[in-house]
Order: C-alpha cells, then structure tokens, then sequence
C-alpha cells in the first residue's frame, strides 16, 4: 500500500488539493498497479512561519519581495 506525505503552505483551496490527490492517486495506480483504495495520502499545511526556503521563513522573504 503507497503512502505519500504531502507538506503545503496553508492557503490553496479544497478544490485544487482535491485534484491533486486524485491526480497522484491516478499515476500511482497506472505506474505501481495498484488498486485506488489501497492509496493513502496525508497533507500537512504549514503557515509562513513554519516553512523555510534557503535559510529564510517564508515570511520574512515575503516581506522582502
């Protein structure tokens, strides 16, 4: 059974993590011939202050831009 952990900045809608999820539930089961409900997938948000890219909070480069 594949798990896959995706981590989001908070924000994007319920309608596009939907297509997401269908979208990497359908490669999985056309690549790894699996069956859609052995598919489990697990989304974490974060905010701005609890992701960081090269050194900096997302925030604080937010801030700068």
């Amino acid at each position: 059974m594949p798990i896959i952990e995706m981590h989001l900045l908070a924000g994007r809608s319920v309608e596009k993590k939907r297509k997401a999820v269908a979208a990497m539930t359908a490669a999985l089961v056309d690549t790894l011939e699996v069956r859609p409900d052995q598919v489990r997938i697990l989304i974490t948000e974060h905010n701005d202050e609890q992701f960081a890219v090269g050194g900096q909070m997302v925030g604080q480069r937010n801030e700068t831009t």
